[in-house]
């Protein structure tokens, strides 16, 4: 089993800063890929950073030069700098990884999310 637990989340005014963090536990081989997506009320779930298995990473146009992804591969753990935080910002944090467990397994999970709400 693989388990993500996500911390950081909160409120902030606009044009603060915010910094979460995802941390992976569990019977793992290799994490490929680590992101970070967000769901706003009434909207489908959409892809805010990412690394991909080829080390790249991707973000989203609304959140270039604002966002920040990072890892820590000896922690398992990825991370997510936000900056210049705008009231559409505000939505519901997900972690995702996914990956190769032990026996060669392998698996994608998502964390149970965390709240960011930017207002003044």
């Amino acid at each position: 089993q693989v388990q993500l637990v996500e911390s950081g989340g909160g409120l902030v005014q606009p044009g603060g800063s915010l910094r979460l963090s995802c941390a992976v536990s569990g019977s793992i081989n290799t994490i490929n890929a680590m992101g970070w997506y967000r769901q706003a009320p009434g909207r489908q779930r959409e892809l805010v950073a990412a690394f991909s298995s080829a080390g790249t990473t991707n973000y989203a146009d609304s959140v270039k030069g604002r966002f920040t992804i990072s890892r820590d591969n000896a922690k398992n753990t990825v991370f997510l700098q936000m900056n210049s935080l705008k009231p559409e910002d505000t939505a519901v944090y997900y972690c995702n990884v996914g990956g190769v467990r032990r026996f060669g397994i392998p698996f994608n999970s998502w964390g149970q999310g965390t709240q960011v709400t930017v207002s003044s």
